[in-house]
């Protein structure tokens, strides 16, 4: 069975919250299958850390919107800033806002996701 989700790019801007969607987001992929944080999460993570080749992400076209998303990640990056990300389980198909069920660091995301990973 596959897990889809999108990856979307956004900036770290003043008065923005983590566990809400953002109005802007500069790059946006689809990845068909192990959308789920124990497998793509932690894809994300690592490659933050130690850059490396990501496969199977497909360019979309910002505005492109799914109905049969499981997840959509956000990367949220700025200059001379940490990078976060933010994690939202759409809970059926067709919910655009989803449950925000992750914020953190690519450590943190690690140090959650490799435990449930492992259990």
């Amino acid at each position: 069975m596959s897990t889809r989700a999108q990856v979307r790019f956004a900036t770290r801007e003043t008065g923005q919250s983590f566990n809400e969607h953002p109005d802007k987001i500069h790059a946006q992929f689809y990845v068909h299958h192990d959308g789920y944080p124990e497998g793509l999460g932690l894809v994300i993570a690592e490659s933050l850390l130690q850059p490396g080749k990501i496969n199977n992400w497909e360019i979309e076209e910002l505005q492109t919107q799914h109905g049969d998303l499981e997840f959509i990640y956000y990367i949220w990056q700025g200059y001379d800033k940490e990078t976060f990300i933010s994690i939202f389980e759409m809970m059926d198909y067709g919910d655009h806002e989803g449950e925000c069920i992750f914020v953190g660091t690519p450590e943190k995301l690690i140090e959650k996701y490799s435990q449930t990973k492992n259990d």
